[in-house]
Order: C-alpha cells, then structure tokens, then sequence
C-alpha cells in the first residue's frame, strides 16, 4: 500500500541524534509529558479523541497494532489474524495465551467479543462505534475470535488495530453502560495507577505485557492543561519533558533546531481540521447553497497565516496531502473567495440576509479561539452572515456537536489508522462521528466501493469522487492540515515515535540518553 510511507520528514539536531534509542537497562526516572489534549473518558467504549485514545495505545491492547511508520497493521494480542475465505466478510484471529489484565486474570477470547460487542451495545455519542458500522457479530471459541461483517470491508483489520479495538476486562467493564470510575484494566504495556481528570495520569510498565511491544518503557506521567498557553508557561518553567500537543502557534513557528536545551521533531502529519456544518432541518445551514455561500467566503491562505503563522497548511479536500486520494476539490469548485457568488448562492436560496448561525469550538485547544474569530472576521466581512462564536470546555464541546445545539463547528482529526477511508466513512458516511445529520447515498456507496479492494491503491478514484460529492453539498469545510511538533529535553529521546501517522502514541520509545 501506497500510504505514508514517505510522510514522516525529521527536523531537530540531526537525523544521527533522533536514532539514538533509550538504553534497555539503566536510568528509569519518570519522564513527564505535557498536553492540552483532554480525556473524555477512561473507557474505550465512551472515548473518540486523541487524547483519550493516546492513554489506551498504553493502557490497553488490541488484537492488531502499527508498527512505527507502518502501513499495515500487525498481530499484537492476536498470535495471528486474517481474513477467511473469499469476499473479505470473516475475518478470525487467534488470541495469544499469555495476556494477564491487572487483576490477575487470563485475558480470553471472550473478553474479546465482549469488548467489541460492548462498544456496538453502548454506541456512545461520543465513542468508537461508529467504527464498526460494518462489524455484525462475533464468535469466540477457545483462543479463536471471529468477526462477521455486513458487508465486505477491506478496512476491517485497521479498525481492529485502533483504540476501538481496546480490549477490556470483563469483570470490571459493565456490559451496558460505561465505566465511571478512575481506573483502567487492560493488558498494554502500561498500567494506569492514577488518574486525576484534567490533572494527570501516572503510568508504570506493565511486567505482565506481552505483545508486538519489546521493551515497556520508562515510568510516565501526562499532565494536562486546559490551554495552550498553559502548556508553553510549563514548557518555559521545564515543568516537564516533552511537550507533545498543543503549544501556541507563535511559539511553534520561533522553533529553530539550533535552540539549545531541547530537540524538536518536526513531522508532515495527517491531521486535519474541518469546519463541520450542520445539516439537519431547522438548521439555519441546511440548505447546500447557504453552505456553499460559506465555501465560497472562506479564505483559507489568511486563516493559517494570521492564525497559525505557517505551522500548518491550506487544506481544499477531505483527505489531507500524503494519504491515497487526496485531491483539491474545494479549490476546484471555489477556487478563491468570491462575495458575488455566495451572494447569489443565498438569493437563489431564498433565505434572509445576513444569515445568523452559531459557531462552536473547544476552548483553550492550539488556536481555536484566535481560529474562530478569524473566520467569523471572513464571514462577516462579506455583508452576507452575522457569527455568533462561542468555546466550550472539551467534554461539553462535544456533547453540545452531538446534540445538535450549535449550527457550526471546528474539529480536529487525527487519522485513526494510516488508509483514506478514516477520513471517510468517519466523517461523512451516513451515522458520522461529526453527528451533523448529514447522509448521502453517493458517498456511501463509494465508501464501501472503497472498502471492498483489498489493494488500497486502487481505491484512488473513487475517494477522488467522494471528495468531489462532499464538495458539492459541503456538509463540512477543510480548512488546515497541521505540521505536527514534539518538543523535547536533550536529555529525552523517542520523541519523534509519539505522532508518526499510525495513530499509536508510543510513550514506551521515550527515554533518557
């Protein structure tokens, strides 16, 4: 497969110096890591955020991983995994015999069906199950899970190998509803002894892991702050490590690698940012040509140079530049801002001018405010719409997208797994994660045109086609593709292993030199 392979580009003091890996023996002081990104919850069926998902790539296992940079996932709980037969609708793995969780337990291969049933069961407004939209049921005998899907669905072994795949105690998980609790039990290279919302998480290496993992790290801690600018006084007062996400743009574009004190990675990254507009009748964005007047406004040159000042790139299609089938094809159908065309767009509409409608955002994360203001700025600057902006705290954020209470929002996405079809079916399928209410017969049907070619290169065209459909009813915006920065003390190594593209946050390459 044609996919990330070439993506990761390393900035700092030197190739020579990023390959220098921990010891396997010696220093084993804690190493503290700095992040705005916040914990929705500690349960891997009620989490789909990065930083969520950044804890369970330690805490838990699943049956498939990436390995660094790879493309393709490989066994990690599993012995062995595959699809069976023709039609790529079975799919089996064999589950190792040597899982333990905390407690002491065996891990078994009905732990496995339970925690992927349980995840479908819950279906949290803010979780994973979306992911297993293709996913009927599971079997489990012996050491042998089976998963039958509805459909064939190539993507199915990279949806395992997420976060979603997390597999959990099932004597500690209720099979209903989410855990609430501050503990977790799983059997990753990491076991979370504390947990403090909004604080920190205190992680040890896991004696009793056994995986794709080889060595389990050093003793971590995360801590968490609610905003950018938090995190860069943290940075400056060497109140931690590394600093893996989000420091303030201003600071980002000052980095130099000749800076003394510290290393810096520098990755060409697939995360991407998308103005996500609410379709639903009653929304005051719900007919196409209102959401196309706002395509045409929207100048996405001036959003990243006022508001990120060049640490992130112009994005005009769905799929980020460096994955299988990105195109431009919002640069092709609005290929500058243009007030005459929105205008007509809205007359033709029939809808009162300006229109009014409220834009969302998550408070304190990277740029979100300054973002916000720029764009309602844009907005109004054309005559043609009034903004109301208003930021949320994270968890409230995305319970207010989820419920419908905001006409617009800015969300972030981080590729789940290297292949197109995370920014897809997750996005713009019918059921979305986005939970715009936006559906298309169109775009489903070529996402499981897509899922069905077990050669992701030859999926090309037809993502090419989604992203021209999504450009015509535009139930969401691209607006950025971010330069994603690991900052380190020279002491600290293994920073570049934590944003790689594989979606795994990988706190076991850290360690001291």
């Amino acid at each position: 497969m044609r996919i990330l392979a070439t993506l990761l580009v390393l900035a700092g003091v030197g190739v020579g110096a990023w390959q220098l890996l921990p010891a396997q023996e010696g220093d084993n002081r804690t190493i503290t890591v700095g992040t705005t990104d916040a914990v929705t919850s500690l349960d891997p069926a009620g989490a789909y955020d990065a930083g969520s998902w950044a804890l369970f790539s330690n805490v838990f296992q699943s049956l498939l991983t990436f390995e660094p940079g790879g493309a393709a996932p490989v066994p990690d709980a599993a012995r062995t995994c595959g699809f069976v037969g023709t039609g790529l609708r079975t799919y089996r793995c064999t589950l190792r015999d040597d899982l333990t969780f905390p407690s002491g337990r065996k891990a078994t291969a009905e732990d496995v069906k339970y925690s992927f049933e349980r995840v479908k069961r819950i279906n949290s407004e803010v979780g994973p199950a979306s992911l297993f939209a293709t996913l009927g049921t599971v079997d489990a005998s012996g050491r042998t899970v089976t998963f039958h899907l509805s459909s064939p669905d190539a993507t199915f072994p990279f949806k395992v190998a997420t976060a979603a795949g997390s597999i959990v105690d099932r004597d500690r998980y209720p099979r209903r509803t989410l855990r609430t609790d501050t503990g977790a039990d799983g059997t990753g290279p990491y076991v979370l002894k504390t947990y403090t919302k909004n604080e920190r998480a205190v992680l040890g290496p896991n004696p009793r892991y056994r995986g794709a993992v080889g060595e389990t790290g050093r003793p971590v801690v995360l801590r968490y702050y609610r905003t950018s600018q938090a995190l860069q006084d943290g940075w400056k007062a060497k109140k931690f490590d590394v600093a893996a996400r989000q420091l303030p743009p201003d600071l980002l574009a000052r980095l130099s690698p000749s800076d003394p004190g510290q290393r810096v990675t520098e990755v060409d990254s697939a995360e991407t940012r998308n103005l996500v507009l609410d379709v639903r009748a009653g929304s005051p964005l719900h007919d196409r040509r209102v959401r196309q007047a706002i395509a045409a406004v929207i100048n996405r040159e001036e959003l990243v140079s006022r508001t990120y000042k060049g640490t992130t790139d112009a994005l005009y299609g769905l799929i980020p530049a460096g994955i299988t089938g990105h195109s431009t094809s919002f640069f092709d159908a609005y290929p500058k801002p243009d007030r005459k065309k929105a205008r007509e767009l809205l007359e033709e509409a029939g809808v009162p001018l300006p229109v009014r409608f409220t834009y969302g955002y998550g408070r304190g994360r990277g740029a979100a405010g300054p973002e916000a203001a720029e764009l309602k700025r844009q907005l109004e600057a054309s005559g043609l719409f009034r903004v109301t902006t208003r930021g949320y705290e994270w968890t409230d954020f995305q319970k207010r997208y989820a419920e419908g209470k905001l006409d617009a929002w800015a969300v972030g996405w981080v590729a789940d797994y290297p292949d197109p079809d995370t920014f897809g079916a997750q996005l713009v399928g019918t059921g979305n994660s986005m939970k715009n209410g936006y559906s298309s017969k169109a775009v489903d049907q070529l996402i499981l045109d897509t899922q069905q070619a077990a050669d992701r290169s030859r999926t090309t065209s037809d993502f090419r086609r989604l992203q021209d459909v999504v450009a015509e009813d535009v139930p969401l915006i691209p607006l950025w593709q971010r330069k994603e920065y690991v900052l380190s003390s020279e002491a600290v190594g293994g920073g570049q292993y934590l944003s790689d593209g594989t979606g795994v946050f990988r706190l076991w390459r850290l360690g001291w030199i």
